[in-house]
């Protein structure tokens, strides 16, 4: 069993999520301060949902992309980690592990560089099949 072959993807998307993460950090902050927000000033409790409609749209592009890797990702981290418990790292799971993959990283570039919503509804939905093969090939070889 090559457990790396079907870890590869899901190391490579929490690498991908953390490059986003230092993306929305460094955009955040040049807005901030083009703004004029001053964090030592800022209320107890602020979060950023408080300055978000001060920024920029693309600054508020990569913050939400950020939250969507953090969402539905974590059933392919789940599903990527019961594939390898059980021992079902077949070809065609490594296949839609990469896809998904690959999918989440263009549908991030998308959503941050342009936003066009009709292009990221047809990256999530097959990004999400991808993911609903990879659950349905692991309740198939767990249960069956």
């Amino acid at each position: 069993m090559n457990t790396h072959a079907l870890l590869a993807p899901a190391a490579v998307l929490i690498l991908w999520s953390l490059t986003v993460l230092l993306w929305m950090v460094i955009t955040r902050f040049k807005a901030f301060a083009a703004a004029g927000v001053d964090l030592a000033d800022a209320e107890v409790g602020s979060r950023y949902v408080d300055v978000e409609p001060k920024m920029p749209a693309k600054v508020n592009w990569v913050s939400h992309n950020y939250t969507h890797l953090m969402e539905q990702p974590t059933l392919y981290y789940a599903v990527i980690a019961v594939l390898v418990l059980a021992g079902d790292t077949s070809g065609l799971n490594v296949g839609l592990a990469w896809a998904y993959t690959g999918l989440r990283i263009v549908h991030s570039l998308w959503q941050i560089l342009s936003n066009i919503v009709m292009g990221r509804v047809i990256l999530f939905t097959l990004s999400t099949l991808c993911l609903l093969g990879l659950a349905i090939n692991a309740v198939r070889f767990i249960v069956f």
